[in-house]
Formats: C-alpha cells, sequence, structure tokens
C-alpha cells in the first residue's frame, strides 16, 4: 500500500528485455536503504526490488504489466516517480494507492497559472464511473485531486512543490501517464455493477 506522495525522483539506468519481460534499472538515493523483495512504486506501479547495484536498484516487469501500463516504454534517463510502500504505524498522507493502475491516459493540455501547472488528461471511456469531482487519483503514482472532469478528461492542479518534486514536471502533450483511481470508488462502482443501484 502507497499514499501518492513521493519520496524522490530515480532515472533509469537501463531498460534490458528478458524471456520473462523487462527488467529496469532504477538510479536513486533511496537505493542503499532498499531491501531486496522490498515493494517499491515506480510510476504508481508496485515493483519488487530484485536487486541493488551501485547505487540503482533492479526490478522485473512482466508482459502483462508492460501492456497495460507505461512502463514498458520507458527509456534511460527517463525520470521516475518513487515511493516505498508505508510502513504500520507511520503516518498516512495522500490517499490510498495500491500501485495496481487500472488504465493509462494522455495528456491533452499543460498550462500555467503562476506559479501551479494545470494538467488535462483524456482517460477511457470504461474508467469513467471511477472519477468524482473533488476526488482523488493518482497520476504517475502522484496523488492527485480530480478537480474538474468531463466524460472522458479530467483537470488537476499542480502545486509548486509537487511540480518541483515529481517527475510530472518532464510531461508534455501527448504523454501517456498511468492512472489509478480512487480504491474505494472501485469497490462501490463493483457493488453497483453487481447488486445494482439501491
Amino acid at each position: 500500500m502507497f499514499t501518492g506522495l513521493i519520496e524522490t525522483v530515480g532515472h533509469v539506468a537501463h531498460v534490458t528485455t528478458t524471456d520473462g519481460g523487462v527488467r529496469i534499472s532504477i538510479r536513486t538515493s533511496l537505493a542503499e536503504e532498499l531491501a531486496d523483495g522490498e515493494s517499491v512504486a515506480v510510476n504508481g506501479v508496485c515493483l519488487t526490488v530484485a536487486q541493488k547495484v551501485d547505487g540503482a536498484f533492479q526490478a522485473d516487469i512482466g508482459p502483462e504489466t508492460a501492456r497495460v501500463t507505461t512502463l514498458g516504454g520507458l527509456r534511460v534517463d527517463q525520470p521516475v516517480n518513487l515511493e516505498r510502500a508505508i510502513r504500520a504505524g507511520a503516518r498516512f498522507g495522500g490517499h490510498f494507492v495500491q500501485g495496481h493502475v487500472d488504465g493509462i491516459g494522455t495528456v491533452r493540455q499543460l498550462r500555467a497559472e503562476g506559479e501551479a501547472h494545470w494538467l488535462k488528461v483524456a482517460f477511457s471511456p470504461d474508467l469513467a464511473p471511477l472519477f468524482v469531482p473533488k476526488g482523488s487519483v493518482a497520476l504517475d503514482g502522484v496523488s492527485l485531486t480530480v478537480a474538474a472532469l468531463g466524460d472522458t478528461e479530467f483537470d488537476v492542479m499542480i502545486i509548486p512543490f509537487t511540480w518541483a518534486h515529481t517527475s510530472l514536471s518532464a510531461l508534455r502533450e501527448g504523454a501517456a501517464v498511468n492512472l489509478e483511481c480512487d480504491v474505494i470508488g472501485k469497490y462501490v462502482a463493483r457493488a453497483v455493477e453487481l447488486c445494482g443501484p439501491a
């Protein structure tokens, strides 16, 4: 379980295709603190630390994860958001993030307002029931609030601190981003699907 509060931005050091998918190596100041087998969210996708080597950690991306997230298209030197799993008893901020991506969105518009930035993100129509105005969404692992909502697009505002301390500042129009909708909304949508509205 994660919170969507990014600890640091790492950079992709290597991307290697394997029989089982893709192995990536991420350079980060967190590398020495990580343990083999530990969970780390990389751009919002929960991965397992397979090995640590020279200030970096390696993780495997299975074929399905490569298909349904943006991790299959990672490039060397690309910045990525990193968050370790929350520890029991720790102060909880952000929102409940599982590291299980629901779909890939596309940045339609990026505009500044003072020192803040707005992002308009398009999403697949099948995700529409999982978004609500002022609800939570994780965008490349960053906990954000849906400020405006359309049928297939939503807007989020990025405050200056988040812009400076995550990889969101590297996004450009047309970029693909990982989306994880609020887990509470997913359970409600599933219950309505199975039982019908009250």
